[in-house]
């Protein structure tokens, strides 16, 4: 890689980490092309962005970025994206597949510091969507309600 090359990869990963609000670094080693292929398809889904990137070019992205030093070290490979847990659920459930072979070490959500058992209970929390569901259904309980009050009424009128 060229200095020019390096210089553009960490202009590229600096713009991305800045505007990302969740960064993870997870331990790859042993882990299959295609197990990598099949976790950046799930994650492009998602609007989140899997990289592969040495340790000294994303430390000097991540300080540019003003993030805080993670200790990179070994094989890492570079998760980041807008929604912290839909980013955490991608992770943790990829983890579980691949027990052996990933592994998360840190994370960064909104450019603090967070470690693997963070992230994993970020993961437990419900997405975005099923808590929209869950306040609609808590919404609509009142009138589901009342209809059904009003058809239990309905039915005992016409039984007299």
């Amino acid at each position: 890689m060229t200095k020019l090359q390096k210089n553009q990869t960490v202009e590229y990963l600096t713009a991305e980490f800045i505007n990302a609000s969740a960064l993870i670094v997870c331990d790859y080693k042993g882990l299959a092309v295609k197990n990598l292929e099949e976790l950046r398809m799930s994650a492009r889904s998602l609007q989140i962005k899997v990289q592969v990137v040495k340790n000294t070019l994303a430390e000097i992205s991540m300080k540019n970025a003003q993030y805080p030093d993670l200790d990179l070290k070994n094989t890492n490979i570079f998760i980041w994206g807008q929604d912290q847990i839909a980013l955490s659920k991608l992770v943790a459930k990829f983890g579980q597949d691949h027990k052996d072979k990933f592994a998360i070490k840190a994370g960064c959500f909104d450019k603090e510091k967070v470690d693997a058992d963070h992230i994993m209970a970020i993961s437990k929390l419900p997405s975005k969507e099923e808590l929209i569901g869950m306040l609609l259904s808590v919404w609509t309980a009142p009138a589901r309600y009342f209809v059904t009050g009003l058809d239990n009424l309905k039915k005992q009128k016409e039984q007299e």
